[in-house]
């Protein structure tokens, strides 16, 4: 169910608009904007095909590289990848390469158009776990390639993230699962309601009946719940996931307090503090342990939440959640200063003495990172720093068992770009794998 306030941000390109910005482009060689990519798109190439009125064929060229272009065209952090490199960014205003790239996958998905090409069958399967964006775009490069995939995903609903855990702002649930339906057009089953290592009596969906029943396996785990803070009335606090997911799912049923008190300053938080802000709320406080300096958050995306009224408290950590018969009333900070730098490079906060304070709030979420994939660890898989353990070819320490995505982000930020790269570039290893099997049994 979706609200007016939750609706997206940017609206689409009319078809003049498109064509105007199209024209901009200076269609460079050996394009900035292509090597920003994480996908390597052939940026130039799409947007000429738009300028030239060839929509489907902008579209083909933008899903060679990217099957998941939709979803990047819209959650992309846009202003730090490709558009961050262009050329006109400079002295000039840069292409809307998000924008454009949207408005080429709304064509094709609008006249329904399959413009991927299948392989012939090789008769080989293959199992994909989780069906975020590292998932589905890995199953789609090897169904392009003729295997047989089946995704298994836990949640009633596919897409991981993208349908769950993005702000309608950027990504409706409607545009993530219209992705997922075109990956199940090149062939993919997906089964819901399938939980790796879970007590499933009819399917045993364990790693080892998976790596029996399929020729290989790929890992798109993600991470898990929000971790918890450790403090006293932390049972009243609300997961800035579910908040989300609520949002999306529920739109204006969902309640909403008079002044929210959001713990965190990433991408995450600053989505659950503007659905606050946008349903009702009257004061928002996003709350951070560090400096701005230090937040994990987008830049843009700090701009735009503060241009939505979204009030700032940093150098300041929780400490506890006031309550009064039941319901929230305040939350307990204290002020922080930095000390020296902490194995990320951060400087690390250490609490100034004597300095706690109550802030006014009727409703606290965190939004403090996710926990790392412990299923992995229980599995037997290798790990490094909490995270699944893959060679350059994405494969895990079990041999026919790759990953990607979130789970072994263990270097750079996590985003669904590199996640879809992920699945992509694993995709191409399984392929292999099994392409020079298949040669040397014949």
């Amino acid at each position: 169910m979706q609200v007016d306030g939750l609706a997206e941000h940017l609206l689409p390109l009319t078809a003049q608009e498109a064509l105007v910005e199209a024209n901009r482009c200076l269609f460079c060689y050996d394009a900035p904007c292509a090597h920003a990519c994480p996908t390597h798109i052939d940026i130039p190439g799409f947007i000429r095909k738009i300028a030239t009125d060839n929509l489907i064929g902008s579209a083909r060229t933008i899903f060679e590289a990217n099957l998941l272009g939709a979803t990047c065209a819209r959650v992309c952090p846009v202003q730090e990848l490709c558009e961050g490199a262009c050329v006109l960014g400079a002295g000039h205003m840069p292409i809307m390469i998000g924008r454009l790239q949207r408005y080429a996958m709304d064509h094709a998905y609008r006249r329904s158009v399959n413009v991927v090409k299948i392989a012939p069958p090789t008769g080989r399967k293959v199992a994909v776990v989780g069906s975020g964006p590292a998932g589905l775009s890995c199953a789609g490069e090897l169904a392009r390639r003729g295997h047989d995939v089946t995704v298994f995903e836990k949640r009633s609903l596919a897409g991981g993230l993208s349908t769950y855990g993005i702000i309608s702002l950027r990504e409706p649930i409607e545009a993530s699962l219209a992705e997922v339906k075109m990956i199940e057009s090149l062939g993919v089953r997906i089964l819901t309601g399938r939980e790796l290592g879970s007590d499933l009596t009819l399917d045993h969906l364990t790693l080892d009946h998976l790596k029996a029943r399929f020729d290989a396996v790929f890992l798109g785990l993600g991470l898990g719940a929000t971790p918890a803070m450790g403090i006293p009335g932390e049972e009243h606090v609300l997961d800035g996931l579910a908040y989300i997911e609520r949002s999306k799912l529920n739109g204006g049923g969902m309640p909403i307090g008079r002044n929210v008190a959001v713990i965190g300053a990433g991408n995450t938080a600053i989505d659950c503090a503007t659905i606050a802000r946008r349903l009702g709320a009257e004061r928002v406080t996003m709350i951070y342990r560090r400096s701005a300096r230090e937040m994990t958050a987008y830049p843009h995306e700090y701009d735009f939440v503060k241009r939505e009224g979204v009030e700032f408290r940093f150098l300041t950590q929780p400490i506890g959640v006031e309550t009064e018969n039941g319901r929230v009333t305040g939350l307990r900070v204290v002020r922080m200063e930095l000390g020296q730098a902490d194995a990320s490079g951060r400087r690390t906060p250490q609490a100034v003495a004597g300095s706690e304070f109550t802030i006014a709030a009727d409703q606290v979420v965190k939004a403090v990172g996710q926990e790392k994939p412990s299923l992995a660890e229980r599995m037997g898989l290798a790990m490094d720093r909490g995270y699944i353990r893959v060679s350059a070819e994405f494969e895990t320490s079990a041999p026919g068992v790759f990953a990607g995505g979130d789970c072994v982000r263990v270097k750079n930020a996590a985003s669904t770009v590199m996640a879809v790269q992920d699945g992509k570039l694993a995709a191409a290893a399984i392929h292999q794998r099994l392409m020079n099997t298949e040669a040397k049994r014949g």
